[in-house]
């Protein structure tokens, strides 16, 4: 049953480990089938190279479980909730990868200084209100989407596919689950490069509206050139 998205979900969180992204077991990538309304998420605590597409937990858009013998990650409430929510998505992957996870410890949206972060990220990287007790006592994971989907009332999660969770670590997501690997890539690059940019010059300005709209509609707005037909 959903044998490709299986597969789709299993390659995308083996390639977590292979950019780097994840130590361990930690991080995760889910994937939905939108006519059937099923999500395939990576297995609790299982690690990447003991990872196959059997192993791939399938659960329907409530968390019921559809197929698979093992729990699902611990994340999934969050998974779930995002695709509720945002239903242009595809995919979703948290890491905590180290530049961006300092982001979002230290509770700070990372600014667009420069085209790199401008060809991927229509505007800066948001970061979420911090939890408030009641929210991390009571449904922790469920309320994690929660903040997420409150951070972007205003935001388009197409333009912006990514969000730092406040004291916690990133997550983004994309049209596949592979598109959510290579968001959170992305995103951990311009994450250094902010911090990088930040420490040599600590009074650099973000990057101008018209250069930010450039690099960022060249590729990805209704008259985009970049890249083949």
């Amino acid at each position: 049953m959903h044998e490709e998205l299986r597969k789709a979900v299993c390659q995308a969180n083996i390639e977590l480990q292979t950019h780097n992204l994840v130590i361990y077991s930690w991080g995760n990538v889910s994937g939905i089938d939108r006519s059937a309304s099923v999500v395939a998420i990576k297995p609790s605590g299982v690690p990447y190279d003991q990872l196959t597409p059997d192993k791939i937990v399938l659960l329907d858009l409530d968390g019921k479980i559809v197929e698979g013998d093992l729990r699902p990650s611990s994340d999934t409430p969050t998974h779930l909730e995002l695709y509720r929510n945002f239903d242009v998505i595809g995919g979703v992957c948290h890491t905590h990868s180290v530049n961006a996870s300092m982001w979002a410890q230290a509770c700070r949206e990372i600014p667009c200084l420069g085209t790199t972060h401008a060809d991927f990220f229509y505007g800066p990287v948001p970061v979420t209100d911090v939890m408030t007790a009641d929210e991390i006592k009571s449904n922790y994971e469920l309320n994690t989407g929660k903040v997420i989907v409150r951070r972007f009332a205003d935001l388009d999660p197409i333009e912006i596919p990514g969000v730092l969770v406040a004291n916690h670590g990133p997550f983004t997501w994309g049209k596949t689950p592979a598109a959510t690997v290579e968001a959170a890539v992305v995103l951990e690059q311009m994450a250094a490069m902010a911090m990088g940019t930040l420490l040599i010059n600590p009074n650099q300005d973000k990057i101008s509206q018209v250069l930010l709209d450039k690099h960022y509609l060249r590729k990805h707005g209704k008259d985009a050139y970049y890249g083949q037909k």
